[in-house]
């Protein structure tokens, strides 16, 4: 985020970057002579800048004549090495016109040898480093709009309305960014009812960063246009596993998932898990495991045979699906949450008198104090309640 604004700059870090002994000990004797505290390091070529430009952050006064580099190339060179510092450069009489250019090009301002007093010096360095403080404010004001639109529009492609107007599955879905993410992780969720069955899915992609948020919206969208399409039920998973391996950026990138498949007037639910956590049922009170063998994610082993496991979800029983940042989650102690870890909070949350519909932020919020602290991995959590329609 931008920084906030700073006070007007009384010191300044000063690299002087000239070769002639008797201009370098001038600008020393102008800037003595005014209020501006300025600690200078001389040096006289670019090979000797070179050693204190990297995450330079002061003023650099440049000569653009120097034995070793001169002109646009030396300019260029000093604004890509110290990116955080403001430049200021020294030209002739008859270079002013260089020095215009040099502004042109990304210098904070331009100063003619023999046309220079303290107070004029002074008042350039100060000038030149706030406008600098002025332009990186900027510049980190524009890239947190840029990846807070970029979170907007994959937050719409990770966390969709979903389509159970006919489903006897009622659902609330949530979602909560972990602590150190720039943009949204590849954490996805759908949820779609078809010809009289509810298929239900939950998914994360490996790492963290926008090709995985991206892998996880193109997954997202392909499971329901796989779904919405007709596909049959024990294809879908296959077809999707091929749309991964050829979207993924690297081969070496996966994703857990848990689909879930429900059909109208029947309470056994069909369950297919790839190397993520089963989700946890709420009957009557009571948590419990659902039972379920995971497979490797997918991606890691493409083409295995997929199995399909059952489990009974009664009419008023609830459902939750879950990515693996609350499981990941530190437990208070040495260990991590886990699922069973999970569960006992889940279970100490409804005992608790927390209505079921409030499940998902009591839930992250008590994972959150075991955790110490806010959680490091993005949370997509989804609650379906049977026998009720959404």
């Amino acid at each position: 985020m931008p920084q906030e604004t700073s006070a007007p700059v009384g010191s300044v870090d000063l690299l002087l970057v000239e070769d002639d002994a008797q201009d370098a000990f001038l600008v020393e004797e102008l800037l003595a002579e005014t209020a501006l505290k300025a600690h200078i390091t001389w040096v006289s070529t670019l090979a000797e800048a070179r050693e204190h430009l990297s995450g330079f952050d002061g003023c650099v006064l440049l000569d653009m004549n120097l034995p070793d580099a001169s002109g646009m190339s030396l300019l260029r060179e000093v604004l890509g090495a110290a990116e955080s510092a403001a430049v200021v450069v020294l030209t002739g009489f008859d270079d002013e016109h260089e020095g215009v250019a040099a502004v042109a090009a990304g210098a904070q301002d331009y100063l003619v040898k023999g046309q220079v007093d303290g107070s004029l010096l002074a008042r350039s360095l100060r000038y030149s480093v706030e406008r600098q403080r002025a332009d990186e404010n900027v510049r980190q004001l524009r890239e947190a709009e840029m990846y807070a639109r970029e979170n907007m529009r994959l937050e719409r492609g990770l966390l969709p309305q979903v389509l159970l107007d006919n489903s006897p599955l009622s659902h609330r879905s949530f979602y909560r960014p972990g602590r150190k993410r720039a943009v949204v992780g590849g954490d996805f969720f759908d949820a779609v009812q078809k010809d009289g069955t509810t298929h239900v899915i939950v998914g994360d992609v490996s790492g963290h960063g926008p090709d995985e948020a991206a892998l996880g919206v193109s997954l997202r969208i392909a499971w329901r246009a796989l779904v919405m399409g007709g596909v049959a039920e024990e294809d879908v998973l296959p077809k999707l596993e091929e749309v991964l391996m050829s979207e993924r950026a690297q081969d070496e990138m996966y994703a857990t998932l848990c689909q879930a498949s429900l059909d109208t007037g029947s309470d056994q639910v069909r369950i297919r898990l790839f190397g993520h956590p089963p989700p946890l049922l709420i009957q009557d009170g009571e948590v419990a495991e659902v039972p379920a063998s995971p497979r490797p994610p997918m991606g890691v082993f493409p083409g295995a045979d997929i199995d399909v496991e059952e489990f009974a979800l009664p009419r008023g029983a609830t459902l939750l699906l879950y990515t693996d940042g609350l499981v990941d989650a530190h437990d208070g102690n040495e260990g991590r949450l886990e699922v069973q870890g999970l569960r006992r909070i889940l279970d100490g949350v409804l005992r608790g008198g927390v209505a079921t519909v409030d499940v998902p932020e009591s839930l992250v919020d008590e994972a959150e104090r075991h955790n110490g602290g806010p959680l490091q991995d993005d949370v997509a959590m989804l609650l379906l309640t049977h026998g009720e329609h959404a």
